[in-house]
């Protein structure tokens, strides 16, 4: 049996991609670096080998899965070249893998995460599906009928796949260090446009999603009463929030989600719009939305006595917001700590303002030192600009989070896509710690 070595298997990509091949019965391992990240324990319970980097890794047999963060410069990869061993490219394997299922690619500057992960809990309920998720998760079914993938736009990656069918959430601008401008991002979605084989389900709330050109039918879901498949009569509880959807005009079905959130209502009618597509029954999907338990690191909660601390991915504008407004909707008698760690110093100098003006809805806002990039310069952009655009906001470092315990009956947002993280964790040990007699 040929063994495939994933090069950068720690990568949220990788992981759930090796995940996946394991599962379906192939020879997995994989090399990375000594660090320790979250998306490796899947690998782990799966008894998956991971390698420091080493050229003497690879032999002439293996295919090599490359993962993106990685140039053709790696010492791995040199060494698959002159050797002979066959080298494929992360997104290139992944698009050749999801042809031979009903695949369906996730996509959009926003949501792709908790979308994916709700979709493929969604469609199990009904036909087995393998599935990869952009929380480091994956799932591999021989029998599979579906495939569900998060397409990330980054580098124009997503173009390497051809899917059934696209479902995408929204266009934004970001990874400034890549895209030029929010024209540039639309550009490449409606490339992807054209290469989507059955049908594009695309938020109709969105104005650049509005203008998306397609061989195929483009069908729209959103609040607005223009959209084919339109949520009304929402009722937003602690408990989650209730929806009636309306299909063309017509009653189709009241759905409850354990979720919060305008984002999880547009997230949910998604799932709903494809699921209609592919007639699959409303109680498969309710029952479904029901036992959907969320993915790594979206709104992830773990509650300490009084206080209630959220790991969250969130690292652009846009997203703080939703993450913010989840919180309120969750926790309405709460004071709001969010805790920020920008990620990448051109976003963070890019959107400068837009942080500064969501962070100042929460009651209190700590920040971060910048969590940078190999892929960038610094500059001369410090945590300390942002701060000096938010009123009464204090940085943070690791060594005084105890400072966050004076907010008693606090929902705490730790929110990036750095290692914000040990932020939390940190503050974990101070709240679990006993106290001196």
């Amino acid at each position: 049996m040929t063994v495939l070595h994933f090069t950068g298997i720690k990568g949220s990509g990788m992981s759930a991609l090796a995940q996946i091949m394991h599962d379906m019965g192939e020879s997995v391992q994989g090399s990375d670096i000594a660090q320790h990240f979250f998306t490796e324990e899947r690998l782990r319970d799966r008894g998956i080998t991971i390698l420091p980097f080493d050229p003497e890794n690879i032999s002439q047999d293996m295919t090599i899965v490359a993962g993106n963060a990685f140039n053709d410069a790696h010492p791995e990869l040199v060494k698959a070249r002159e050797s002979g061993a066959t080298i494929i490219r992360y997104h290139q394997f992944l698009g050749d893998l999801m042809k031979q299922y009903v695949s369906v690619a996730i996509t959009g500057a926003h949501g792709k995460t908790s979308t994916t992960g709700l979709m493929a809990h969604v469609l199990n309920g009904y036909k087995p599906v393998s599935y990869l998720i952009g929380d480091g998760t994956g799932s591999g079914q021989e029998d599979s009928h579906f495939f569900v993938a998060e397409a990330c736009e980054y580098r124009r990656h997503f173009l390497a796949y051809h899917p059934d069918y696209a479902i995408m959430t929204n266009i934004d601008f970001d990874h400034p260090d890549y895209f030029g401008s929010v024209d540039d991002v639309f550009k490449a979605f409606q490339e992807m446009a054209q290469q989507v084989k059955k049908c594009i389900i695309a938020c109709g709330d969105d104005e650049y999603l509005q203008q998306i050109q397609a061989p195929v039918p483009v069908v729209y879901y959103g609040f607005g009463e223009e959209n084919d498949f339109q949520a009304r009569n929402i009722v937003k509880t602690t408990e989650g929030t209730t929806f009636d959807v309306v299909i063309r005009n017509e009653f189709f079905h009241t759905f409850t989600i354990p979720m919060y959130g305008d984002h999880a209502v547009l997230n949910a009618l998604a799932v709903i719009s494809l699921c209609q597509y592919e007639s699959i029954p409303a109680d498969i999907i309710q029952r479904q939305f029901v036992s959907y338990e969320g993915v790594k690191r979206r709104f992830t909660e773990t509650v300490i006595n009084d206080r209630v601390l959220i790991d969250d991915y969130a690292h652009h504008p846009t997203e703080i917001r939703a993450t913010l407004q989840s919180a309120s909707q969750k926790y309405p008698e709460r004071e709001l700590i969010a805790i920020f760690q920008p990620h990448t110093f051109s976003r963070t100098q890019t959107f400068l303002q837009e942080f500064a003006d969501c962070l100042q809805e929460a009651d209190h806002v700590y920040l971060c030192d910048i969590f940078g990039s190999a892929r960038e310069e610094a500059g001369t952009l410090t945590i300390r600009d942002l701060q000096e655009k938010i009123e009464g906001s204090q940085l943070l470092q690791l060594e005084d989070v105890e400072k966050l315990a004076i907010h008693n009956n606090a929902v705490y947002l730790f929110m990036g896509a750095g290692d914000v993280t040990k932020f939390q964790q940190a503050y974990q040990e101070v709240l679990t710690m006993p106290k001196k007699a």
